[in-house]
């Protein structure tokens, strides 16, 4: 976090995860490193190996959209990690950047969203920040993610609460797209104190996070089909989709639904029913019995 050479630093990262014999290369069985070498990747993707070698150490730091694209096919990178290649290679000016460093910036949810999202009673829905932290939930919401010590924090629920591998039983898949997801908001803002704070605190407690952190991997969170161990209902098998809030950006809003006549949507009603709140008591009009008497 915080880089002066992010590019040169993903380069490194993503060339030591593509094997020689993926890349369609000969492999010698003196070979000492298990990814691509510095004049390997060069060679394939038609540059130099002087101006390659100047990309990884920052000393060249506006690549072609070319030399981009090139990379990008050596190192199998898909679509959004490529566009992600082209962020790093064009960064935002340096005055843009400046007017957040050091201040982190407020995230406030609509109204009219909680508004919205009051209403689904059904259907479980939280707001996310940038970094993955819960900024507003429903009802059902707030219920699904309740009783950890980070229910109201996404990424740090995955990787310190103690029940976190109970709590997703694809612990593995969920790890690698949470540090995705927030490899994609670091992109975009990489000056953010709170971001660099946690992933600090997170690579200093967390081995698992520090390895895929290396990875350089970059996932948006879109759609996706994820298991949950309720400690109140059991196994919920919910798929969801993350819509942008288009008048906050950075937001996002993570609607989660069971499989009409599923047990999981069964399970989810329950949890509805067991986390209610319960009606207000309104008292009768003076000289009027209340509800019940006679």
């Amino acid at each position: 976090m915080n880089s002066a050479n992010p590019l040169g630093e993903y380069l490194r990262a993503r060339r030591a995860l593509v094997t020689p014999d993926a890349a369609g290369l000969p492999v010698s069985p003196r070979r000492r490193v298990a990814g691509l070498r510095r004049e390997e990747v060069a060679t394939l993707a038609g540059v130099s190996v002087d101006y390659y070698v100047r990309l990884e150490q920052g000393r060249e730091r506006n690549p072609s959209v070319q030399v981009v694209e090139a990379l990008a096919r050596v190192l199998h990178l898909d679509e959004e990690a490529t566009d992600h290649v082209h962020r790093l290679a064009t960064p935002a000016p340096a005055r843009v950047r400046s007017r957040g460093r050091g201040r982190a910036r407020s995230e406030e949810v609509s109204p009219v969203l909680l508004q919205l999202m009051a209403s689904w009673h059904r259907t479980p829905a939280v707001v996310l920040g940038r970094r993955l932290t819960v900024l507003a939930h429903n009802s059902l919401g707030r219920a699904l993610f309740a009783g950890h010590a980070h229910s109201g924090d996404l990424v740090r629920l995955v990787f310190l609460d103690p029940d976190a591998r109970v709590f997703y039983p694809d612990w593995e898949r969920v790890a690698a797209n949470t540090v995705s997801g927030l490899r994609t908001a670091a992109g975009a803002d990489p000056d953010d104190p709170e971001l660099i704070a946690m992933v600090g605190e997170l690579s200093l407690k967390s081995l698992e996070f520090r390895r895929l952190w290396a990875r350089h991997d970059v996932r948006q969170k879109t759609h996706e089909t994820k298991r949950f161990g309720h400690p109140l209902v059991g196994e919920l098998t919910l798929a969801y989709e993350s819509l942008t809030v288009n008048s906050a950006p950075g937001q996002q809003l993570v609607v989660y639904q069971a499989a009409p006549g599923s047990p999981s949507e069964e399970a989810l009603a329950l949890l509805g029913s067991l986390t209610a709140d319960p009606p207000a008591h309104h008292p009768a009009p003076s000289g009027q019995p209340a509800s019940g008497e006679q």
